[in-house]
């Protein structure tokens, strides 16, 4: 009896032990994670506070229809008063219990009265004249805009803001900077007047996205983690690949890629999912760094496996003007292709070591699984079907909530209980924190494109240094290299919503002038706005992972890149065949590009791990990787020289090695 009670305190230990890590990791990695902490009555102040707000987002999207700007700023009001309420300035302030200060008080109160200023005088500020017409109304665009500034270094630390006020100090030293790149120069009136009272700046498209589609789809996924459908997808992986060679890896990347499209975070996902994944793979002989790579790279994938994506595929929607589930379709054939990518690399690393798979005993049993949560998988149906019978992506998510909550019901451990529903509540309003203040923070960068013309003198310098290189083809690969460095280096650090709203609106463009499908074009700079994640030297996914697997985080951000190759060169070849999205897609088309463009991606991620049949000689990989990059670009000449190229290298491993290896053998 004792040895029982033993037992159950080292578990309990453990388990707490490992909530410590993840939340120690969360706040190194993490920024959105850093948030104080309240008990005892407090804490159910601020939890009814995130009910009251996610009940008042769920009424203005159903049944109380307000003007987009009043809509838009009643809710940037009441995220200002959650990051002041939630995030500390510091550390210091955050090991306090129950501790806010006076400036925060004020900071958080101030910020929301100014768009609440907003909300109570739309009809006011609409009159002609448009704008400010009193020096109070250009104090409160000044301190607005300022306070949003604040929030945004809060949650998200200094990488979006130092971008964001590199574009705001544009606007006043443009003036001064000779050449195409310089302008006449603005008041202080006239900036603020943009950036606070019109739908171009903080007020813009990305926090009117928020609001709406991106909200409703954060509270959708908060029910679905509810249920428990996050260890059903553990629970699943096992019984998919567990057993097979290099099981535990194979897992992390379908639980991963599964768990990902509803976390919408890259580095929340691995710290959740890899704190379970990434210990059972150092188990079964993988070493710390590739174990935290296979995690990263798999967990930042999440956000571009449809159908929901991250939260970037709504602000695409509304940006672009095509319809959601059109992205969602045209993200199938990449989003595949990138998991058969990791998942070739993971299978042949584990040939090459000789790893196994987990014992049957750790492996559940498929039936009861099935009978126990099988049914939890219906509310992803559920939504695709909405989808696809036409209603909008608010209305198909919220179609879907009310089934996830039906769903929850058939069993009792899945149920959800009116306390169930109020922590889901308070949990929608936390996550949708950080996006909002992100979208918001991010849409002042909108403002000064479209107040100083920035974004066309951009492409216009873009195209004049593409017009050097004659060749359409070799112009065009020129400019996609270039977009594709402007999207690492301006997303490194910066989440994905915002990475996204800048691309959107400096790069896209360009891609856009080059005779690049629009869809493309914004699908090019989303998926390397993802991919700054897991990409050296701010790989923020993969250090992570690091952190886990107790690995060296540059060795592993490296890893993941070699892992991940697939969403690196993936945007590139849809961009120069547009039939990988769907575009101008026949079935006969899209059915042989994917069957070659599979057989590709396994080429170059064979050719990358250097093992097929046995280890592989240059030669070998060099053939490997360049017929698979071959086989991707859908045409039948590269089709047929790279099944030949593959052939060869297929041969060369199979009889001519081995007719090599037996002579030296016999000598």
């Amino acid at each position: 009896m004792n040895n029982q009670k033993v037992k159950e305190e080292r578990s309990r230990d453990s388990e707490l032990n490992l909530e410590e890590e993840k939340k120690r990791l969360l706040a190194q990695y993490d920024k959105e994670s850093n948030t104080r902490e309240w008990q005892g009555l407090p804490k159910s102040i601020v939890k009814y506070i995130c009910v009251a707000f996610t009940a008042f987002v769920v009424l203005i999207n159903s049944f109380w229809f307000l003007p987009p700007q009043v809509h838009r700023a009643s809710f940037v009001a009441f995220i200002i008063l959650l990051v002041f309420l939630l995030y500390p300035a510091n550390r210091k302030d955050q090991n306090k219990v129950n501790h806010i200060p006076w400036y925060d008080m004020i900071l958080g109160l101030i910020g929301a009265a100014c768009f609440f200023y907003f909300t109570f005088n739309f009809q006011y500020i609409i009159t002609p004249p448009v704008g400010i017409s009193h020096t109070y109304q250009l104090v409160l665009a000044i301190l607005g805009v300022a306070i949003v500034f604040i929030a945004c270094q809060r949650v998200m630390g200094w990488s979006l803001v130092i971008v964001v006020g590199f574009f705001l100090a544009y606007t006043w030293f443009g003036q001064f900077i000779p050449g195409p790149f310089g302008h006449g120069g603005f008041r202080a009136q006239r900036v603020f007047e943009h950036l606070f009272f019109t739908t171009e700046g903080v007020l813009s498209v990305p926090i009117g996205v928020a609001s709406t589609f991106i909200f409703v789809f954060l509270l959708f996924g908060a029910i679905m983690n509810k249920t428990g459908i996050g260890q059903f997808f553990i629970d699943i992986s096992n019984v998919l690949v567990g057993r097979t060679t290099g099981g535990p890896a194979k897992m992390a990347v379908v639980v991963s890629g599964l768990s990902g499209t509803i976390s919408g975070s890259s580095v929340a996902n691995v710290v959740t999912t890899g704190s379970f994944t990434i210990p059972l793979m150092k188990r079964m002989g993988y070493d710390e760094n590739f174990s935290g790579a296979v995690e990263a790279t798999a967990s930042t994938g999440g956000q571009i496996v449809p159908p929901i994506l991250g939260a970037a595929a709504f602000l695409m929607a509304e940006i672009t003007g095509i319809p959601y589930e059109q992205i969602a379709l045209a993200a199938l054939i990449p989003a595949i292709l990138y998991y058969v990518s990791i998942f070739t690399a993971v299978h042949f690393e584990a040939k090459k070591k000789k790893l196994r798979g987990l014992p049957p005993e750790e492996i559940p049993r498929l039936l009861p699984l099935i009978l126990q949560k099988g049914q939890l998988m219906l509310s992803i149906v559920a939504l695709v079907v909405f989808l696809m019978l036409g209603f909008t992506p608010t209305r198909s998510a919220f179609m879907a909530i009310l089934a996830t909550i039906a769903i929850s019901m058939i069993k009792k451990e899945t149920r959800l209980t009116v306390k169930k529903l109020l922590e889901v509540m308070e949990e929608a309003a936390k996550s949708a924190v950080g996006v909002a203040i992100a979208c918001a923070t991010a849409g002042i960068i909108i403002g000064v494109v479209t107040l100083t013309g920035l974004g066309h003198v951009f492409i216009s310098s873009i195209m004049n240094l593409a017009a050097v290189i004659t060749h359409d083809y070799l112009r065009l690969l020129a400019v996609l290299i270039l977009c594709m460095f402007a999207s690492l280096i301006l997303g490194m650090g910066i989440p994905t919503t915002a990475k996204y709203i800048i691309m959107a609106t400096i790069t896209a463009p360009v891609l856009y002038m080059m005779g690049v499908p629009l869809l493309a074009a914004h699908m090019f700079v989303f998926y390397f706005g993802v991919d700054a994640d897991i990409t050296p030297p701010v790989a923020l996914a993969s250090y992570a992972a690091a952190g886990i697997a107790k690995g060296d985080p540059m060795k592993t951000s490296i890893t993941s890149v070699r892992l991940g190759i697939a969403a690196y060169l993936i945007p590139f070849f849809f961009v120069l065949n547009p039939q990988m999205l769907f575009i101008d897609a026949t079935p006969i088309g899209i059915i042989q590009l994917f069957i070659t463009s599979v057989i590709g991606i396994v080429g170059v991620a064979v050719g990358l791990c250097g093992y097929f049949i046995k280890p592989m000689e240059k030669i070998e990989r060099i053939l490997m990787i360049g017929g698979g990059l071959l086989l991707i670009h859908y045409n039948t000449w590269t089709d047929i020289a790279g099944v030949s190229m593959f052939v060869l290298a297929v041969l060369i491993q199979m009889f001519i090695r081995q007719s090599d290896d037996e002579a030296i053998a016999l000598a």
